[in-house]
C-alpha cells in the first residue's frame, strides 16, 4: 500500500506495481490513484465497500473511493475501444477474453508515481489500435479533505471515447444513510429511497445482505455540479463534490455501503485534454 497522512487522516492507496495490491485490482477500476481506505486515528476506517468489512473483497466489487474508465457503454454494453474482447482499457492495460468471455488483464499499464509532501501523482501512457492517451491521477490530502484530480489527454489521431465514473463506497449507520442532494436533483418513486421536502434522501428500509439493495438513476439539474452531504456513523458527516455537472448519476446501496456515482460521457478529439476534480471532506469525529 501507498500512504498519504497528516495529523487528521491517513489515506491508503493501492500500489499498481505491488503484487499483493494487484490482487485487489481488476478490469473495473483505474489502477493508479485507487483510494482503498481513509483512516481517522480516533475512529478507524471511514469508507466501506459492497462486501464490507471483508478484508479481501472481489476485485469487481472493490472498496474505498475508486474511479473507473468504462470499456463498454453503460446500458447497451457497446464496446468502446475493445474489439472481440481484445484491446486496452484506460488506466488498466491490455486485455483479452478470459474463459468466461469477460476481459482479463494480460499486460498492465506502467505507472510513474511521483510523491510530494501532501500528494501522490500517478501517470501512464497507453497506445494501440489507433488510440493513444496520457493519463494523470493526482490524489492530495489537505487537512480533512481528500482531493482527486484526473487529467486525460488524447495523444492519438483518432477520437477517444471518454466514459468515466466515480464509485465511492460510503459507510452506513446500522445499514442506513441520509444524503442531502443538490437543489433540482431528484428521483422517481422507487422501493429503495425516499426524498423529503428539504431534498434529503433516506432509506425506505434496511437492506438485508450484500445481494439486497437498490439502484436508481438520479434526475440531474442542468448546470448544477454534484455537491452532497452524507451522514456517517462516526463523523458529523461527509461532503462529496465534483467540479462538473454529471452526464448521468445513479445511486446504489446494499446492506454494507451506499454510493452516488457521477458520470462523464463524452469524447476527446485528437490533442484534446479534459481535467476534472472530486473533493471528499470528512467531518469532525462525533463524541
Amino acid at each position: 500500500m501507498l500512504t498519504l497522512a497528516n495529523a487528521e487522516l491517513s489515506v491508503e492507496l493501492l500500489d499498481p506495481a505491488d503484487p499483493t495490491d494487484r490482487a485487489h485490482q481488476g478490469i473495473r477500476f483505474c489502477w493508479g490513484g485507487y483510494i482503498w481506505q481513509v483512516q481517522d486515528p480516533r475512529s478507524g476506517p471511514l469508507v466501506a465497500g459492497p462486501e464490507w468489512p471483508h478484508p479481501n473483497p472481489k476485485a469487481f466489487n472493490g472498496q474505498g473511493l475508486p474511479e473507473s474508465f468504462r470499456y463498454a457503454e453503460f446500458g447497451t454494453q457497446r464496446p468502446l475501444m475493445l474489439r472481440d474482447g481484445h484491446g486496452w482499457i484506460i488506466g488498466i492495460g491490455r486485455v483479452a477474453p478470459g474463459p468466461d468471455g469477460k476481459p482479463i488483464v494480460t499486460e498492465p499499464c506502467s505507472w510513474r508515481i511521483t510523491p510530494a509532501a501532501t500528494a501522490l501523482e500517478f501517470r501512464t501512457d497507453q497506445s494501440g489500435d489507433g488510440h493513444s492517451t496520457q493519463l494523470t491521477r493526482r490524489v492530495a490530502l489537505e487537512g480533512r479533505t481528500l482531493i482527486s484530480t484526473t487529467t486525460l489527454t488524447n495523444t492519438g489521431a483518432r477520437t477517444l471515447p471518454l466514459h468515466w465514473f466515480a464509485h465511492p463506497f460510503f459507510a452506513l449507520t446500522d445499514r442506513l444513510l441520509t444524503c442531502e442532494l443538490p437543489a433540482g436533483y431528484s428521483f422517481p418513486e422507487n422501493p429503495g429511497y425516499a426524498l423529503d421536502s428539504r431534498n434529503r434522501l433516506s432509506f425506505k428500509r434496511r437492506f438485508e445482505n450484500e445481494l439486497d439493495g437498490h439502484f436508481e438513476p438520479l434526475r440531474i439539474a442542468p448546470g448544477q455540479p454534484l455537491h452532497v452531504h452524507l451522514s456517517h456513523p462516526h463523523l458529523s458527516g461527509v461532503t462529496f463534490s465534483a467540479d462538473f455537472t454529471p452526464d448521468f448519476c445513479p445511486i446504489w446501496g446494499n446492506s454494507n455501503t451506499w454510493s452516488i456515482e457521477p458520470y462523464l460521457v463524452t469524447a476527446l478529439a485528437p490533442g484534446a485534454t479534459r481535467t476534472w476534480t472530486l473533493h471528499y471532506t470528512f467531518g469532525s469525529v462525533r463524541t
